[in-house]
């Protein structure tokens, strides 16, 4: 039986495990899902509550509009992590003085002290996953993701593209 092949104009066969996109959405799934398994048992964090704690620790007070363009996650996702925040009183959500229809964030006491907590297991986290490379393998890694970033937002029609948190 032949099986149909996904070749290019040059005639190059589509291989998943070669493509690009691929890799780099299974390498970024499995070191989320590393992460996540931390954040859930150790302080019953999801992913978007942990990348929302990080941005207002670094940013301070920010709307949810910010943060969306922050962080890259979508609007529904930044409302229920910010929910789920509020509820642990880990971030006070006020209206924004000049925009009745938007909220601004800010962490509050026990939110900087859960951020100062768990800081130091993500970069322990982050320096076990670059144990095995150079330093200037790390340093070229963060400049050709930042490239790859960069070139995804212009083939998608964006200006400029967004600091990831």
């Amino acid at each position: 039986m032949s099986r149909a092949k996904a070749q290019d104009a040059e005639g190059q066969e589509l291989r998943l495990d070669a493509y690009l996109p691929y890799r780099l959405s299974v390498a970024s799934n499995a070191v989320s899902g590393l992460i996540a398994r931390a954040y859930q048992d150790r302080f019953g964090l999801t992913i978007p509550q942990w990348r929302l704690v990080c941005v207002l620790a670094e940013d301070g007070a920010l709307t949810q509009g910010q943060i969306v363009a922050r962080t890259v996650m979508d609007k529904v996702t930044v409302s229920r992590a910010a929910q789920g925040l509020a509820k642990r009183r880990l971030v006070d959500r006020t209206e924004h003085a000049e925009d009745g229809r938007s909220h601004v964030l800010a962490l509050t006491a026990e939110g900087r002290s859960l951020h100062g907590e768990i800081a130091p297991l993500a970069l322990a986290y982050e320096a076990a996953l670059i144990a095995g490379l150079a330093p200037e393998e790390v340093t070229l890694l963060k400049r050709l993701l930042g490239r790859l970033q960069t070139a995804a937002g212009q083939l998608a029609g964006e200006a400029e593209p967004p600091r990831l948190a």
